[in-house]
């Protein structure tokens, strides 16, 4: 460890099998919390390379929990965190609307390192256990059309550098490697990123694999679609701009950035992340929740953005989305 660290201490960057093998050893408790934090420092103050976060992730999903979901044609949406924004959940929300329109969700989540709440964080405030075992999993899946996999139970190593990334109270790499690490590799994935380098690491990543996937950069610096600036997504299609006034689809709304604001705490956060699928959210908050939902929707169908609005836009006002929710809490 000590000659990978001097090698990254003068600007050196690892090869694919170096940066697997500090996972390796991070879940061997071969490094210590001190050199766990120097590392995670370095990549704080640069980006990782292709070839490291390969290598990272190669790592992560080998010591993975293993589970087989891949009957299942569902979607994951899920962003890096980290943007310092403070949103509320907007992506777990448009989960749930997503499996309201009758479609799979498979969400992969954990609690907050560098935010205020995760994902989580909020389904545990609301009395949801995480599941272990696949037998539920597919359960869950199977009879509400939603599964949460919490992600310290499918990466043990995250619990071994829990301790390190909430004493830093700062986003680090494995912010970036959360959304790639979905232990059942759902079939397609919406991507949020706050940084438009790392959202083209994420493009060049995904070249090389079968997912169908959408990755998705506000230009003001969210990793999701907020509506406050315009996007970059990267698609097997390629490269796409998405100006505001093609993503305003019914509703010409000006969204402000403090309008998505979350709360100071969990129980805040949980509260107006109910409001919103209770129908008591603002035009704002629907309207985002809405638009990430929308564009996840187009992954799974062929049909077009305006189609996959209405039906996620029904799926939030009938209440389907929110009794997604109670059937989610009562399995």
């Amino acid at each position: 460890m000590k000659k990978l660290l001097e090698k990254l201490f003068i600007g050196k960057t690892l090869t694919k099998k170096e940066a697997e093998n500090i996972i390796i050893d991070l879940s061997k408790e071969k490094i210590n919390n001190t050199q766990a934090a120097a590392i995670t420092s370095i990549y704080n103050m640069r980006s990782p390379t292709l070839e490291e976060m390969i290598g990272f992730r190669q790592g992560l999903m080998e010591l993975s929990v293993k589970i087989n979901l891949t009957e299942f044609n569902a979607v994951d949406i899920v962003g890096t965190g980290g943007d310092g924004k403070n949103t509320f959940n907007i992506s777990t929300l448009a989960c749930f609307i997503v499996a309201g329109t009758g479609e799979k969700v498979i969400k992969h989540g954990s609690f907050s390192s560098s935010s205020i709440t995760g994902s989580s964080n909020v389904l545990k405030e609301l009395g949801y256990e995480f599941p272990k075992k696949e037998e539920n999993i597919k359960n869950q899946l199977d009879r509400v059309g939603l599964c949460y996999l919490h992600a310290p139970i499918f990466h043990p190593v995250l619990t071994i550098m829990s301790y390190v990334r909430k004493e830093l109270e700062l986003s680090t790499i494995f912010n970036i490697l959360g959304p790639l690490i979905n232990p059942a590799n759902p079939k397609n994935q919406l991507l949020g990123v706050n940084n438009l380098e790392i959202a083209r690491i994420y493009y060049y990543l995904y070249q090389d694999m079968e997912n169908n996937y959408a990755i998705i950069h506000s230009l003001d610096g969210y990793d999701e679609i907020t509506l406050t600036s315009d996007i970059k997504c990267y698609s097997p299609k390629g490269e796409h701009y998405y100006s505001l006034d093609e993503l305003e689809i019914h509703k010409k709304v000006k969204i402000y950035p403090n309008e998505l604001k979350g709360g100071k705490n969990t129980k805040e956060n949980t509260k107006i992340f109910i409001n919103i699928l209770s129908g008591k959210g603002t035009l704002s908050q629907n309207e985002v929740v809405l638009m990430n939902a929308t564009f996840a929707l187009c992954l799974l169908n062929k049909d077009s953005i305006e189609n996959n609005y209405d039906k996620a836009e029904y799926s939030l006002k009938s209440g389907k989305a929110k009794n997604i929710l109670k059937k989610l809490l009562r399995l």
